[in-house]
């Protein structure tokens, strides 16, 4: 890291793999502004916690990214927050199931706009502080980026619009900003409820044969901060040799 603390804005960070970024990043000394959606009772317990262990150190703030007023307004409050954004790491996703046949455009608008367009907007409106800085973006695509997940068309789709946006914009804004990203496997099963079988037969197709933990994935993220300065367009997959397997 750098001598000073590193201010970093993470989308999505009331819980899962969100929360595990901004309690691993906090613990390293970054000061964390935490973005959420509709998980408010989640997204201030962890901004007080974390400020607790370091007062000053974690701010909260609700947004629909979606809305680009919303999404301006945390762009701006995150910058005015300690002076300036050194990290932005895009962790807000929508992920549910859409039939081909049946896809609306809302579900399209929402997907891709969770997955693809705020991320895009959300670099184009931090790219100045985060090149004066010298900074970074992160992105969290997923491994069914590259093959398509059955029955998630449109989720699949936008990641994958995600990983080809993680390399344009390595070229677009380097030299001063890297950005890389971190595709995750089987770390977290979906909310709605998967059977037993189910996550055996997923299992069962993961070299390392168990699931990982959302601070696996963090600390990819970590490392991309503030070991890599040398990498920049790249994607780092977390999922226990699950792309090992067809």
């Amino acid at each position: 890291m750098k001598a000073a603390a590193q201010n970093v804005l993470i989308t999505g960070a009331a819980k899962r793999i969100g929360a595990a970024c901004a309690r691993l990043l906090h613990s390293e000394g970054c000061n964390v502004f935490l973005h959420y959606r509709s998980s408010a009772a989640e997204a201030q317990q962890l901004c007080d916690e974390l400020n607790h262990l370091r007062p000053g150190s974690a701010k909260v703030m609700q947004a629909d990214l979606l809305n680009m007023a919303e999404l301006e307004a945390v762009a701006h409050e995150a910058c005015m927050a300690w002076g300036g954004i050194d990290v932005l790491v895009n962790n807000a996703s929508s992920f549910y199931p859409t039939a081909l046949a049946d896809v609306t455009e809302r579900q399209w608008d929402e997907l891709v706009g969770s997955n693809l367009k705020a991320p895009f907007f959300l670099a184009q409106a931090l790219a100045k502080t985060l090149a004066d800085n010298n900074g970074c973006i992160v992105n969290i695509v997923d491994i069914h980026a590259e093959r398509g997940l059955s029955g998630y068309p449109v989720y699949s789709i936008a990641k994958g619009g995600l990983a080809a946006m993680t390399k344009v914009l390595a070229k677009e804004l380097g030299p001063a900003v890297r950005v890389n990203a971190v595709a995750p496997g089987a770390i977290l099963w979906p909310d709605n409820d998967l059977s037993e079988s189910a996550k055996l037969e997923i299992l069962h197709r993961v070299a390392l044969k168990r699931s990982g933990e959302p601070n696996d994935i963090a600390k990819a993220v970590l490392f991309l901060i503030k070991d890599a300065d040398y990498i920049t367009g790249q994607i780092l997959t977390v999922d226990g040799g699950r792309t090992l397997f067809c």
